[in-house]
């Protein structure tokens, strides 16, 4: 299964008063597990940046001026995010975002449903706690030290992080268990589990010295002793 751990930083809070994304970071995670593989783009939004947003992420309208517009890496984007999940901290309004510079861009948006809000995920598992991604890393004692400012690709490594935590733990199954598979059917692949034959046959751990011995006591236990049967020295081996 693949995942996308996804954030975006925009020049304001609304994109129906014409609000742009300045900066999208994506962090793909196959099975629950991260790749190595990571999506990370500056986009000059094509109008002023707000105090507000600068404030939060330091993104300056010089620094922006130099990458290129939304419609020219869409095509990027798209390739990247395909048809997978993507993981996001309040997804609502990361997904308005995307999908008015879809729209903007001329193509088609993506659906609500493509993405899981771990904000509400974290509401749900901890109700009445605070549930920002600064309080959830302190929660599960993950290192956010670095975060002096916002940015999409830090925050989407640090979100990859809390995600794993709130379905159960960095590595949920220790990468060993394979497919996914319910406890009945678990129970059942137990039951039905039965060992092979060695490869190789264990060496000998009795020495000689002991193996005639044991031939010597099981010579005075008669002409047909069961023992025989199993003694390399004697008849019924």
């Amino acid at each position: 299964m693949r995942e996308l751990v996804m954030d975006t930083e925009t020049t304001g809070l609304d994109p129906d008063e014409g609000h742009r994304i300045v900066e999208i970071g994506a962090v793909e995670l196959i099975n629950h597990m991260p790749t190595g593989r990571t999506y990370h783009q500056y986009i000059n939004p094509q109008r002023p940046m707000t105090a507000e947003a600068f404030a939060v992420h330091g993104l300056g309208d010089d620094f922006l001026a130099q990458y290129p517009p939304f419609d020219q890496i869409v095509e990027a984007f798209l390739a990247f995010v395909g048809t997978d999940r993507m993981v996001i901290h309040n997804a609502p309004f990361d997904m308005r975002f995307i999908n008015a510079e879809l729209t903007w861009a001329r193509r088609a948006t993506l659906p609500e449903a493509q993405a899981l809000d771990t904000l509400a995920l974290a509401r749900r598992r901890f109700p009445g706690s605070p549930a920002s991604l600064d309080a959830l890393c302190r929660r599960f004692g993950i290192d956010n030290s670095g975060r002096e400012k916002h940015g999409a690709l830090l925050d989407s490594e640090i979100l990859a992080e809390v995600y794993l935590e709130l379905i159960g733990g960095r590595q949920p199954d220790f990468g060993l268990s394979g497919p996914a598979v319910t406890p009945a059917e678990g129970l059942r692949q137990t039951r039905t589990w039965r060992p092979g034959p060695r490869p190789r046959p264990l060496p000998p751990r009795l020495t000689g010295a002991e193996r005639a011995a044991h031939s010597a006591f099981v010579a005075t236990l008669g002409d047909t002793p069961i023992w025989a049967r199993y003694d390399d020295g004697g008849s019924g081996s």
